[in-house]
């Protein structure tokens, strides 16, 4: 046999499912090139496909999904208003996209709720529709999927109630539909997360008073339903314009 020149060399195979640490078997300048120049760890639970490189400055300046506090079950709060969100001039994929940035971007380990405020919102203006909903949360990862703990949905209209109930077994999937907490009150929203946890708009505030003081409207029954306290009386008087807003003056 004939004895080894120095142009010999040995092979040392690993095979690749045997999750060993292939370090040692490094030559010193590699180890050191390798100390120097390590490579990035990727802390997102998030696939880089959903990860965007698009400019959504204009919609963070409308403030309709915003990471807020915790609840008290520690759960960190997306808050959704509803009311902010341009749903004729936003497409469903832009939004999927911006929300699927937002999760990704801000939301830190650990499960998580939703607070839906669903106050005054009107379905031609805000709402992107429940198809479109459905189809964002389908798209969400498993992970994601199963960290959402709860969804307050505060100040939910009848119309809401009976979709949801009828078929909200057959829209919603994941178990999102068990996830969902009906909130007709803020007081009963304090229940679950301390004042000062979550941002509540001064309009959410005003309709929650108006709530108060008429309480069959969570029945979708309207004491007022012409809104005639609300509605301008005109009159002249003396050839002047006058304006009178209460509706005992109209029965009069």
């Amino acid at each position: 046999m004939a004895s080894s020149s120095s142009d010999d060399f040995s092979v040392l195979v690993l095979a690749s499912d045997l999750g060993m640490d292939a370090r040692p078997f490094l030559t010193n300048k590699e180890r050191e090139q390798n100390q120097e120049n390590p490579e990035p760890e990727n802390w997102h639970d998030c696939s880089q496909d959903f990860i965007s490189d698009e400019d959504f400055s204009d919609l963070d300046l409308l403030q309709f999904f915003t990471l807020q506090g915790s609840d008290k079950s520690g759960n960190r709060i997306f808050r959704i208003v509803g009311k902010y969100f341009p749903a004729q001039v936003v497409s469903g994929e832009r939004l999927k996209k911006y929300i699927f940035h937002k999760i990704c971007s801000e939301l830190p380990e650990g499960p998580f709720c939703i607070a839906y405020m669903h106050s005054t919102v009107q379905k031609e203006d805000n709402s992107p529709g429940v198809t479109i909903l459905r189809w964002i949360y389908e798209e969400l990862p498993a992970d994601i999927k199963d960290r959402l703990q709860t969804v307050y949905f505060i100040h939910p209209g009848l119309r809401s109630r009976l979709v949801f109930a009828t078929l909200g077994r057959f829209f919603l999937s994941g178990g999102l539909y068990w996830k969902i907490k009906y909130v007709s009150r803020l007081q009963y929203l304090w229940e679950d997360i301390k004042k000062g946890e979550i941002e509540i708009p001064e309009f959410v505030q005003n309709h929650d008073n108006i709530l108060e003081n008429r309480p069959l409207t969570d029945y979708g029954i309207e004491p007022d339903p012409f809104h005639l306290s609300e509605m301008p009386m005109t009159a002249y008087s003396f050839g002047r314009y006058e304006e009178r807003w209460s509706s005992r003056e109209f029965a009069s």
